[in-house]
């Protein structure tokens, strides 16, 4: 792919799907999914971030509707899927078999696989699984759920944001501040809504506060919404408090099995929620990926540098074969 060519700054303007449905997954969940742009087009599938954040009409728009067949969906206990919040038989492992039983029930052979933040780690953990059915990958803000990261987001960003990081430990009793993930855990798992909510709204918006370079107030808007909340915050301790159900480093140990796929990594320099060196660390085990820094760019994929590469490297994607 040639980087000089085929470059698009401007998302593409908003579309409707042409294809929406409900997949039930099993006893407990069902999946919302849709499709949009060209149905015969290349296609593509979104995965949003969180775990548990839930898609947006927004992210139709990275993509050239006349060229891809744009597939987005809500993960089991996300967004539109049911029932939001759910923890029960949510893991890894069934996220990844998710992806694999919506492929099939679309009927697509393969496919350009497009995630940031959990989105990403959850492209490589997809992808690492049935390399065969992935074209490529378009990877941003990269998080790797290692134990590292999970500290630097509970307490290392209260460097960088102390305030944020008040408010967040501010619901929280004194005595509990050392295990914040197992205090945070206990209050969003409680049945109680009086109980849950104040906590999943505490933790949503401290990570919407933490994700740009400049102060967004539409971002921890959108970020302290009850229904992303409760599905974020909720989901997000469920994966940390169990490693996101995947052996230590697994991502980075199994990515050789990729190193033959086309692959971009887009990162904020600032990106203060999953930090450059987790993007490094991948770029360095897989040489093969274009790895992006976007200079004056916090972690969200909507800031203006880290938005333009993402929707450059979709056009540069247009090479791809899907045979």
């Amino acid at each position: 792919m040639d980087k000089k060519q085929g470059f698009r700054q401007e998302l593409y303007p908003p579309i409707e799907p042409y294809r929406t449905g409900m997949l039930s997954l099993d006893a407990v969940h069902t999946m919302y999914w849709e499709q949009s742009g060209n149905p015969n087009g290349v296609p593509v599938v979104f995965l949003h971030g969180g775990p548990g954040a839930g898609s947006a009409p927004g992210h139709r728009r990275f993509f050239d509707p006349a060229h891809y067949n744009i597939v987005v969906y809500d993960q089991r206990g996300a967004g539109r899927s049911t029932p939001l919040g759910e923890l029960r038989d949510n893991t890894t492992p069934l996220l990844i078999d998710d992806i694999e039983r919506l492929r099939l029930h679309l009927g697509i052979e393969n496919w350009l696989v497009f995630g940031g933040s959990w989105g990403s780690t959850l492209a490589l953990a997809y992808g690492e699984a049935h390399p065969q059915r992935c074209l490529g990958f378009i990877l941003r803000g990269i998080f790797l759920c290692r134990k590292s990261e999970i500290d630097w987001f509970l307490y290392g960003l209260r460097n960088i944001f102390p305030e944020a990081w008040q408010a967040f430990t501010a619901l929280i009793p004194e005595g509990e501040r050392g295990d914040l993930l197992t205090s945070y855990h206990q209050r969003l798992v409680d049945v109680d809504p009086a109980v849950h909510m104040p906590a999943a709204r505490a933790w949503s918006r401290y990570e919407g506060s933490c994700s740009t370079l400049l102060p967004s107030a539409d971002t921890v808007a959108y970020f302290s919404s009850d229904g992303v909340a409760l599905g974020l915050a909720r989901m997000e301790a469920h994966y940390f408090m169990h490693d996101i159900f995947l052996p230590q480093n697994a991502l980075l140990d199994n990515v050789g099995c990729l190193r033959d796929k086309p692959a971009v990594i887009v990162q904020g320099r600032y990106d203060a929620v999953c930090p450059a060196v987790s993007a490094y660390d991948l770029h360095c085990a897989w040489p093969e990926a274009e790895y992006i820094v976007v200079p004056a760019a916090g972690h969200a994929a909507w800031e203006p540098g880290i938005c333009a590469e993402l929707v450059a490297a979709c056009e540069r994607f247009k090479s791809l074969s899907v045979n």
